[in-house]
């Protein structure tokens, strides 16, 4: 049957294909692929998980193929902007497929990629990094559980137990980092089963329990496996640094190369240090922050920081401030922490916590997602494989300086010095990053980077953090330099978007730049910068690199 099915989605797409050929192409038609590319993105399940096997992904290539040379015959250049870039956005997302069928193969050569259960929500669109279609999120759950809710975690995790069995054949990769990092997300994934056994214990509910037992167990297996087989592995990690500029270039539509993130980074860390170290004599004769000592204070001082910020947003008019703003900021406002075990972003949030509500920035655009949906269906939900990076995480970066700038810490200069630090510890992890994708560094040492360059020894303070984010990013390419590349990127749209208005004798409104950046939805940067200015270089940069 499930033959049978796969036979028939591949023999409608072909018969589209001829239909959409000998027509001319609307943006109806664009449309239409959309959602044909979108349903054949979605793997065949097998044994009640998604297949990840390569024969699959061989058998499925040349659909693949056929719905590519469906976008390819689209003759867009008499179309709006918008409709251009939608059609940009599906030419992104397939190349992302081809390259991670050709190259990433994260389901070969990435443990964690069979991590399936998330007990968070996301700060962007979607989970950073590469993930499988079918995770568990357990964050979406309350308990007690209802009954209904009992069978939608029934539904969620029968796929662990599959999948892990698919692992064990599917991994054949030897990228030694990965492997060895990746085992920490699994063994994570079995410590969220154990606490979620406590939680469902007293449920009389005998197939939910069999099913948490399932995964529990075959998670370890996969554990055991894993371990073993990382002993065998000795293969670097990092994908080149042509792979790394092709990749940016045509699936992020990053109009930059390994060499130029390089230089634009290690610049970023020199002018955050500079800047840092200027703040700090500026503000020598002022008293230094008080860092809050337990959890009432921490409170006033997170609502007073809260207020003033989205007060500030309003009366300085920096942009329309909507009421689920505040609504999307308030729960993510964070709590008191012990000295001993704060990470980075809590050693500066115990001081003021501002800085920090500038990148949550994040919310405002997740919110903005569900109350004001975008007209455009590529634009309404997530960008697969991260291609959202530049845009979401850039801008986050961004705003936390454009705020400075615009006169947030007016009242309280010293917490300037927290936001540069902010920059020069993604700058630094950004960096050691890329010398790790090149393999010129290990994990380990672009890890020294990150917490050697970031000030104060702001990172030294908790090891698991920078573990994380290193792997992280070693999985998620460019992920890590986005925070950067896409702050330049954004700075870049906003000095064309104002020389052009200056040309025009208008002036320049802030309020009315982040009105419209919002509006655009979440396309990567260049294609933001299309939109807003009316000029493409930073899109035909990418072209330029494709060959086409």
């Amino acid at each position: 049957m499930l033959k049978m099915l796969n036979s028939l989605f591949l023999f409608t797409i072909l018969l589209t294909a001829s239909a959409v050929n000998a027509a001319p192409k609307s943006y109806q038609d664009l449309e239409d692929l959309f959602s044909q590319w979108r349903a054949f993105e979605k793997p065949i399940m097998v044994n009640g998980a998604p297949d990840y096997t390569q024969a699959t992904f061989d058998k499925r290539y040349e659909t693949f193929k056929t719905l590519q040379a469906q976008l390819n015959t689209f003759d867009i250049e008499d179309w709006s902007v918008e409709n251009q870039i939608d059609w940009q956005l599906i030419r992104a997302e397939m190349n992302g497929y081809d390259f991670n069928y050709r190259v990433l193969k994260p389901w070969q050569r990435d443990p964690a990629f069979y991590k399936s259960i998330w007990t968070y929500k996301s700060d962007v669109p979607a989970h950073e990094g590469p993930t499988h279609h079918n995770v568990t999120e357990l964050w979406t759950y309350s308990f007690p559980l209802t009954e209904p809710e009992q069978q939608r975690l029934i539904d969620d995790l029968s796929v662990i137990s599959p999948l892990n069995s698919q692992a064990l054949t599917n991994l054949t990769g030897n990228a030694r980092e990965l492997w060895i990092a990746g085992i920490r997300d699994i063994e994570a994934q079995l410590t969220n089963l154990k606490q979620l056994n406590e939680k469902i214990a007293h449920i009389d509910n005998a197939k939910l329990r069999t099913v948490v037992k399932q995964a529990s167990e075959s998670t370890q297996a996969l554990i055991d496996w894993l371990q073993i087989q990382g002993k065998t592995k000795t293969g670097a990690s990092g994908i080149g640094k042509d792979n790394y500029t092709w990749y940016q270039n045509n699936v992020h539509l990053v109009p930059m190369s390994w060499d130029d993130e390089v230089l634009l980074l290690q610049r970023e860390l020199d002018r955050a240090w500079s800047s840092l170290k200027l703040e700090e004599h500026r503000n020598r004769h002022l008293p230094p922050l008080k860092e809050v000592q337990n959890q009432q204070e921490y409170s006033v001082l997170a609502e007073k920081s809260a207020r003033f910020f989205i007060d500030f947003l309003k009366q300085q008019d920096i942009v329309t401030v909507p009421d689920y703003f505040e609504e999307a900021l308030r729960p993510h406002l964070g709590t008191f922490v012990p000295k001993a075990t704060r990470n980075f972003f809590y050693i500066g949030a115990h001081l003021d916590p501002t800085p920090l509500y500038s990148h949550f920035y994040h919310w405002f655009e997740l919110a903005r997602m569900e109350y004001e949906p975008h007209a455009s269906v590529m634009r309404r939900g997530p960008l697969l494989y991260n291609i959202f990076d530049s845009r979401n995480e850039g801008t986050a970066t961004a705003v936390e300086e454009i705020f400075m700038h615009a006169g947030l810490y007016d009242h309280n200069p010293r917490a300037r010095e927290i936001l540069w630090i902010m920059v020069a510890q993604r700058a630094a992890r950004g960096l050691g990053s890329l010398y790790a994708h090149a393999n010129i560094m290990t994990m380990e040492d672009a890890g020294k980077i990150h917490m050697d360059w970031t000030p104060r020894g702001w990172m030294k303070t908790e090891p698991e953090l920078l573990i994380f984010e290193q792997h992280f990013y070693l999985r998620q390419r460019g992920y890590g330099t986005s925070y950067i590349t896409g702050k330049y990127l954004l700075e870049k749209a906003m000095a064309e978007y104002a020389k052009r208005l200056e040309e025009q004798n208008k002036p320049f409104v802030l309020k009315s730049f982040f009105d419209e950046l919002n509006a655009i939805g979440n396309i990567p940067i260049s294609l933001g910068h299309w939109q807003l200015t009316g000029d493409k270089k930073q899109l035909e940069k990418t072209m330029q690199a494709l060959g086409n």
